[in-house]
């Protein structure tokens, strides 16, 4: 448990970090190099870069380049990506973003691509290339797209509610009757919906789009498309195919069937331009997050990822991580990333709570990746829109606060303390060992399999104070100025074993 006056203490820390001067504008001392996996059945898999260094990917997600449903008018859906956004998510001591993007913006008519909205996502590649962080691009959904919002004046069913419009697909490729009900069953998620589930059983099923090729066919035509824009970018870690499937039951084997030809359309991509293979994050049926379960058998490559998301409480970390492990070992043991995690930032200002501190703990504890939901989170996100339907001020999620009653954003939040802490970014070899406390600031880590003088990059949240070092296999450790406020930790393996504790 968290004493307030420690609390308050971070509190001033990050804030102090964050909004002092901070001298290193440059590049950080280390360059990114393209990562692939190297799956592992027996020890867990890895994603490691050009160099040999194992690199666990933490970061968050960022919402900026999403086409969303709006409720109101007056009430903007995202907050744009700044240079300065991208400082802070440097400050974190974060190295990757998870880079959303709607179909309905890449591809607004059958076989035409949006360009410039492309242009769009490879700038904020590129910004964020040059503060350290990796990009996963994601071409994300939720409840299928905007368009299928409740009608005005639609009449529902008794109990059940007028449906909100989401993110994802494009008009064009939403063929649902128009007789087909916009609404939400009784107590229900937005993926039940009546539309929302007539949408993805043609999508399933490849049904003709407007020009007669299938709209499933279209669809990884498009991912394909997007990777021949990005796959020459070794700072673009991957792509994930599609957020949070709506795959009930016999339709995984569609979901899997839609992952292989995505895959080949990406592979074909890559080769077309000389470019290494990305990793491939996929994930499994929205259920699983409701009880795990991993996806059927299905012909993949080795680069792929497991990346499910992990929305539960404390009582359940160790039994969902375990079975995020064992689902991955299925896949011929490839790594993981938690592609979505998180909770109400109000939780982080509650000493007693501890949800933050146990999930980091747990991704720690079995080497994951993970990406928190989320950056930023704008008053008209159509996550909002239910508490704007009863008459309630809404509270928004990210790390900043936001006062919906006037649409204004503040400064970064409580919740910025208990994700900020030491970080490594890059390990000689195999990690063995990895735990960090944003509350102690102590960093201990451990690795294997070193090649001599490989280089190993850690972050430490702190800057203008001689850390307490223990280092056993390692030589050279220096340090250098880095973002908001922190400190980039260099030094070198001599070959095979190596072992570094932190303290401040």
């Amino acid at each position: 448990m968290r004493t307030l006056p420690l609390l308050a203490a971070l509190v001033a820390c990050v804030a102090c970090d964050f909004d002092a001067p901070d001298p290193p504008r440059g590049p950080p001392p280390f360059r990114l190099t393209a990562l692939h996996a190297e799956p592992d059945p027996l020890e867990g898999g890895r994603i490691a870069d050009a160099l040999g260094r194992e690199v666990i990917l933490r970061g968050v997600n960022v919402n900026a380049h999403v086409e969303y449903w709006q409720r109101d008018a007056a009430l903007f859906t995202t907050y744009p990506f700044t240079p300065r956004d991208a400082d802070l998510v440097a400050g974190m001591g974060w190295s990757v973003v998870r880079l959303l993007l709607s179909w309905s913006r890449v591809e607004p008519a059958p076989g035409t691509y949006d360009e410039a909205y492309l242009d769009e996502i490879e700038a904020s590649v590129r910004l964020l290339a040059s503060r350290g962080i990796y990009s996963i691009v994601d071409l994300h959904q939720d409840a299928w797209g905007a368009t299928l919002a409740a009608r005005p004046g639609e009449t529902c069913p008794a109990g059940s509610t007028p449906a909100f419009g989401w993110d994802g697909a494009p008009g064009w490729a939403t063929l649902v009757p128009d007789a087909t009900r916009r609404c939400v069953p009784p107590g229900q998620e937005r993926e039940l919906g009546t539309a929302v589930l007539a949408a993805f059983r043609r999508f399933w099923s490849d049904a003709p789009g407007p020009d007669g090729v299938g709209i499933r066919t279209r669809y990884v035509r498009m991912l394909g498309h997007v990777a021949l824009r990005f796959a020459p970018l070794d700072a673009v870690a991957g792509y994930d195919p599609m957020n949070e499937p709506n795959a009930f039951f016999a339709q995984e084997q569609d979901l899997v069937a839609m992952y292989e030809d995505a895959l080949a359309e990406i592979r074909a991509a890559e080769t077309d331009v000389g470019a290494p293979h990305r990793v491939v994050f996929l994930e499994p049926s929205i259920l699983w997050n409701l009880g795990p379960h991993p996806l059927p058998p299905f012909a993949h490559d080795d680069q792929i990822a497991y990346a499910p998301h992990l929305y539960v409480e404390p009582d359940q970390f160790e039994a969902f991580y375990q079975a995020a492990s064992d689902d991955a070992a299925l896949l011929g043991g490839a790594p993981v990333l938690i592609g979505e995690w998180g909770g109400d930032p109000r939780r982080a200002e509650d000493p007693a709570d501890t949800y933050f501190a146990e999930h980091q703990a747990f991704q720690d504890a079995f080497r994951f990746g993970a990406t928190l939901w989320t950056w930023r989170e704008a008053c008209g996100d159509p996550h909002k829109a239910g508490d704007w339907r009863d008459g309630v001020i809404p509270y928004v999620w990210g790390l900043f606060e936001v006062d919906c009653a006037t649409n204004t954003a503040g400064g970064l939040r409580v919740l910025a303390t208990e994700l900020r802490r030491p970080a490594v970014r890059a390990a000689p070899g195999r990690l063995t060992r990895l735990s960090s406390d944003a509350a102690t600031g102590v960093l201990d880590a451990a690795g294997a399999g070193a090649e001599p003088k490989a280089q190993l990059v850690a972050f430490l949240p702190w800057r203008g104070r001689r850390p307490n070092l223990e280092a056993q296999g390692l030589f050279g450790l220096h340090r250098r100025p880095g973002p908001g406020g922190g400190t980039w930790l260099l030094g070198f393996a001599r070959g095979g074993d190596w072992s570094l504790r932190v303290e401040p």
